[in-house]
């Protein structure tokens, strides 16, 4: 790419450095298309659940890894707010790890002035959740759906085809997949609420997603083991969520809101009352 993006903000979330299906390459070739003045890292940065099972650090891993490091210390603001899979990184915060700043959860206003909850999300399990078992059930079922993306990603790779997620494609599939994913949006609109704030941005669930509902924005950043997405504010303060395509070595648009617009059109009907008036 001969130019880059230039963003206020940047909501990265799942990327799973040390497990085998992170896309760290695609990560990689998307932070250096972009220049950015913060990040927030919105957890499960590092899978330690992972590495706990099995030493899983290759080059790709550890050059995203320096590559974050050195953006902060280059003077891009970094706040890091640890998951579940990171979640030894809680008992840091408040501390400042090479220039990053650690959080449980943080609020971002916008340019637009809009106020942002940033928080993981694995808060609210108790809320999504069947029970134990169909948790633990979710849970195997889900990992033997990475397997088989792994294997289609290596095949399409071998063939030329860009990368596509099956398991993201049949988990919009499954009725109730659908059912807990409502259900975590709810519970995240409900914490915004509760905590008179504009909007959440989460991830987790890795289910990227952005919208406006009863006047609360919700986005969930979305994650690098299926998606390859991210969340972007513009120099306007409009929020856009994005997914790296491997086969331009670019972003496509998901979705987005214009609160600039909003912010404008509703400055317009103030001033169109005052002349009336």
């Amino acid at each position: 790419m001969s130019t880059k993006h230039h963003y206020e903000s940047l909501w990265i979330s799942d990327i799973h450095l040390g497990c085998k299906d992170c896309k760290a390459e695609f990560l990689l070739s998307f932070l250096k298309s972009c220049e950015v003045k913060r990040i927030f890292l919105v957890g499960d940065i590092v899978d330690f659940w992972a590495l706990n099972r099995r030493t899983f650090w290759p080059e790709a891993h550890n050059k995203v890894f320096n590559h974050l490091l050195e953006l902060s210390q280059q003077g891009v603001e970094v706040i890091y707010i640890p998951g579940n899979h990171d979640d030894v990184v809680r008992s840091y915060q408040s501390f400042n790890f090479a220039g990053m700043k650690i959080h449980q959860e943080y609020i971002h206003e916008t340019v637009s002035g809009k106020k942002l909850l940033l928080l993981h999300g694995d808060k609210f399990d108790q809320q999504v959740c069947f029970g134990r078992f169909h948790a633990k059930l979710g849970d195997a079922l889900y990992d033997l759906l990475l397997f088989l993306n792994r294997q289609l990603h290596k095949a399409r790779k071998a063939t030329g085809r860009p990368y596509w997620s099956l398991a993201s494609y049949l988990k919009t599939k499954v009725k109730k997949a659908n059912e807990a994913i409502e259900r975590y949006k709810q519970a995240a609109l409900s914490e915004a609420k509760l905590q008179q704030v504009d909007g959440v941005v989460c991830g987790h669930i890795h289910h990227p997603q952005i919208c406006l509902e009863n006047g609360l924005m919700y986005c969930n950043d979305g994650d690098w083991v299926e998606n390859c997405t991210v969340l972007v504010e513009t120099e306007l303060g409009d929020l856009k969520l994005l997914r790296w395509n491997d086969a331009i070595d670019n972003v496509d648009v998901l979705g987005q809101v214009n609160w600039s617009k909003q912010q404008q059109n509703n400055n317009n009907r103030q001033v169109d009352r005052k002349w009336v008036s």
